[in-house]
């Protein structure tokens, strides 16, 4: 390590795993703050929760030092009165180095908040990276889940989570990654400093693909139950029997989805690609289609979809209190989107979108420089 000046900043971050690869939201999100971070000067200790991942050179290149702690998924955890996603990120050795080293801590999630009200640790300056609302969050995952035993798990962690959200009280900011989050918490917890700093991402500039392409697409980690019946009710609602091609493309597809895309000769199931794998197939696509059923946070599929594909129809939950609502084809029903499909599908993509698409992330801030710049001023005022 070399000589450190008084005048470097110098910051802990806290994440709930390990952000490499960088191939799914939470990840994408932590990779690009880490980079976007070392890039304007912050000097980097992370710090990552371990469980069937290996340690990133990669990581070695943006940060100070790395260190890696073993997340203990012991089944004792689940009766604890913290949130199992709490219990299991604790760690002696993280405390020691959060306590020897007197520098700002950015804790990624409430996953990794267990030490934010910790005594030793009362003096310093502590800022939590809000991902979600957490216990709507999990309380959806209930709901769609059909295994009885992983229903009850998500139900109890969401009450557990909803208890637990109030240790934000002890940090000094909380950056809350969409606007809809940050009305939530400034609701929840006046007078305590919420500020809206959208997802970091791997994104430079907007692109413009020229022509029509041949399929509509519906990518994302297809083993999160949200997505998997996404997925299921663009099949059976929208495309089943309607001759247009759609791709599904994502990470450990469920069986019964497997099964559903097999009945359908229009229907691709394309699982466990590589990220740039996905990529490719978002910039091919002619229409990217990404209904949610839970609104929370925002959706870096969207991102995706907005800066690297052609036209993108979502519904309401997607981009509710975004700021990206212009910018998308927002239809509700299954009618609705056949039909903007159908006429989606045979208009060409136009620069004059690219354009405007450049101007809203420019104005709404949702350039890496600029969430990284809001993150640096919440993490070192003054």
């Amino acid at each position: 390590m070399s000589t450190l000046s008084f005048s470097e900043k110098h910051l802990h971050l806290v994440s709930f795993d390990i952000p490499v690869p960088v191939n799914y939201g939470g990840a994408i999100d932590i990779f690009y703050k880490v980079k976007s971070l070392s890039e304007a000067g912050i000097r980097i200790h992370l710090h990552c929760f371990q469980y069937g991942r290996d340690p990133a050179m990669l990581l070695e290149k943006y940060c100070e030092s790395v260190h890696y702690y073993t997340r203990d998924l012991s089944g004792i955890h689940f009766f604890h009165s913290l949130p199992f996603i709490v219990k299991t990120r604790a760690s002696a050795e993280l405390l020691k180095l959060l306590v020897e080293q007197p520098y700002p801590i950015l804790f990624e999630g409430l996953h990794s908040c267990i030490y934010l009200d910790h005594p030793a640790l009362a003096n310093r300056r502590k800022v939590v990276r809000t991902h979600n609302i957490e216990h709507d969050y999990y309380a959806n995952l209930g709901r769609v889940e059909k295994n009885l035993l992983k229903k009850l798990y998500f139900f109890e962690e969401a009450r557990k989570l909803r208890k637990f959200e109030k240790i934000l009280t002890m940090a000094n900011g909380v950056a809350a990654i969409s606007r809809k989050d940050q009305s939530y918490f400034n609701e929840k917890y006046p007078g305590h400093p919420i500020e809206n700093i959208s997802a970091f991402h791997p994104f430079q500039t907007v692109e413009y693909h020229e022509g029509i392409g041949q399929f509509a697409l519906y990518h994302g980690s297809l083993e999160v139950g949200e997505n998997n019946q996404a997925a299921l009710f663009l099949i059976r609602e929208i495309f089943q029997g309607s001759g247009i091609p759609l791709v599904i493309a994502g990470n450990k597809p469920s069986g019964e989805l497997i099964e559903v895309a097999g009945k359908y000769s229009n229907v691709t199931l394309k699982g466990n690609l590589t990220t740039e794998d996905i990529y490719h197939l978002v910039r091919e696509a002619q229409v990217n289609i990404l209904p949610t059923f839970q609104a929370t946070g925002i959706k870096l599929k969207l991102l995706s979809a907005l800066y690297i594909g052609r036209h993108c129809i979502v519904n309401q939950p997607m981009v509710e209190n975004t700021g990206l609502e212009t910018l998308c084809h927002i239809l509700n029903t299954p009618d609705e989107m056949k039909k903007g499909l159908e006429n989606l599908l045979q208009t060409p993509y136009r620069i004059e979108e690219t354009v405007k698409r450049e101007k809203v992330f420019r104005e709404m801030g949702f350039t890496n420089e600029a969430n990284a710049a809001k993150l640096i001023r919440l993490l070192f005022p003054g």
